[in-house]
């Protein structure tokens, strides 16, 4: 009795699974949603502007390296704790990268303790 028991519930459950598989695949034959996007405004302005850290940093390193590219992105979602720096100088010409990033470093040694992470990418300009 235990086994016909099992074996029709095995069977019961076999064709749930059946009719489940049948109907989600049916499901996917309809034609996609297609849904509208737009900016916030709030949120789009907010990443077209600078936070007051980005514009620490970049008035630091303007003044001491003269720098023909600079670019400072806070990446922590502007909470201000890890920053990306891109920066070419005429400072860093025949330094190695380790150098290069020390002078970078010193310079920044007052923001730096506020903050969990840096990303530097110098280059030398020719």
């Amino acid at each position: 009795m235990l086994n016909t028991f099992t074996s029709s519930l095995r069977f019961s459950t076999a064709r749930t699974l059946s009719s489940s598989a049948t109907s989600s695949t049916l499901r996917h034959t309809s034609p996609p949603v297609v849904r509208n996007f737009s900016f916030s405004s709030k949120l789009f302005n907010q990443a077209q502007t600078q936070t007051e850290g980005e514009q620490k940093i970049r008035q630091i390193l303007t003044q001491k390296f003269k720098p023909s590219v600079l670019k400072v992105q806070d990446v922590s979602g502007g909470c201000g704790s890890f920053y990306a720096i891109q920066l070419s100088s005429q400072a860093f010409k025949g330094l190695s990268t380790v150098k290069a990033h020390r002078m970078v470093n010193q310079e920044l040694k007052d923001v730096i303790k506020d903050i969990h992470g840096l990303q530097l990418r110098t280059v030398a300009e020719e």
